[in-house]
């Protein structure tokens, strides 16, 4: 199981239990203990992940850290940790405090879900105010994952980190506020693009009709964005599947179909789960009067699955290597997802041409 997955098991593990979790030691032993185990440090070592570990401050005797990460004998990362309901920016100053008295490059900031990053990028020894980076489990993003990745214990290299700590940090502090901004504009900002676009003298008025324009213009951007990226990921050009010449029985069987909305999102969800398997230039889709078939190769003798949706029930039809079907009850879209594994061992058996057990 590589970095990723485990990473997402994690998350998968932190979203069922998280209500159960009820103090702050618990969301330590259950959560941000088996984060630091992903990152491939032995949490069973004293040596190298400490608990405890005094951090006296000035006249501030008995201050102690959660952990401590150690490589080759040297602290790397101070980890504090809260209940996974606390706010974390509350607790900052707390952080601050270990920071400055440790040998530690990185301070994390943690409640078991959230995980923020700190160093000391604008005053040496002195740790920012801001994170330069921020993690979180139940919304895991590959960009996030494959920056977590540097502080692995196999991979950590802290000249590395810092190269692009700095860009990391304003980067993610002004899509921030770019995000804020989008869904709440300040003033300044909507006279900003009001000035951009309105030639007369911008006053409160302006300002107001203004303001929900603004808010709509991002919210028609940012939807054209994400639809056209879709578009472009999980819907190339098909080829068409054209009734036979002079076949009108075909021909009036086929104006009975209806394919709809839903039939067509199953099928872009099944393409983006197989977007890393095949080309999806191979993955066609072929309607019927009972199902909604999806095709390797517009081959009706290599069916990935069938669409069940015409019925009170909606279910997925999953094939294996000997094309016996099984159908799986979804109560939602979103529910094939969890056949992921099976429609990508479908696939690759078509791949490779061979015997698999493409249903486990």
């Amino acid at each position: 199981m590589d970095f990723k997955d485990k990473l997402l098991m994690l998350g998968d593990r932190v979203a069922k239990l998280k209500d159960k979790i009820g103090t702050e030691e618990s969301t330590k032993t259950s959560f941000v203990l088996p984060f630091l185990q992903n990152l491939g440090y032995d949490i069973f070592n004293p040596l190298e992940v400490t608990p405890e570990c005094d951090c006296d401050y000035g006249t501030k005797k008995g201050e102690k850290i959660d952990y401590t990460v150690c490589l080759d004998g040297q602290p790397i990362m101070l980890i504090e940790c809260k209940h996974w309901r606390e706010d974390l920016d509350r607790h900052k100053a707390q952080l601050f405090r270990y920071y400055h008295v440790s040998k530690a490059k990185f301070g994390v900031l943690t409640n078991g879900i959230v995980y923020k990053f700190f160093s000391d990028l604008e005053s040496q020894n002195k740790m920012d105010d801001k994170p330069f980076f921020e993690i979180n489990l139940l919304d895991l993003k590959d960009s996030h994952i494959e920056k977590l990745k540097e502080f692995c214990h196999d991979q950590y290299n802290v000249e590395n980190i810092l190269n692009s700590a700095t860009e990391l940090k304003y980067i993610n502090a002004l899509r921030a506020y770019i995000v804020t901004e989008s869904q709440s504009p300040t003033e300044d900002f909507v006279k900003f693009f009001t000035k951009q676009v309105y030639d007369g003298m911008v006053t409160k008025s302006v300002l107001d009709d203004f303001t929900p324009m603004v808010k709509r213009a991002f919210q028609l951007f940012t939807n054209d964005y994400v639809n056209e990226r879709l578009k472009s990921a999980i819907t190339p050009e098909m080829p068409a599947v054209d009734a036979p010449d002079g076949n009108e029985a075909a021909s009036a069987e086929e104006s009975k179909i209806i394919t709809t909305e839903e039939e067509l999102q199953g099928f872009y969800i099944v393409r983006a789960i197989l977007c890393n398997t095949v080309d999806l230039n191979r993955v066609v889709d072929r309607d019927a009067q009972s199902y909604f078939a999806i095709l390797f190769d517009n081959n009706n003798r290599k069916p990935i699955c069938r669409l069940h949706f015409n019925g009170g029930k909606k279910y997925v039809e999953t094939f294996d290597a000997n094309k016996v079907g099984t159908k799986h009850l979804i109560s939602s879209l979103n529910d094939i997802y969890q056949l992921s594994d099976t429609l990508i061992n479908i696939v690759e058996y078509y791949l490779k041409g061979k015997s698999a057990d493409c249903n486990n």
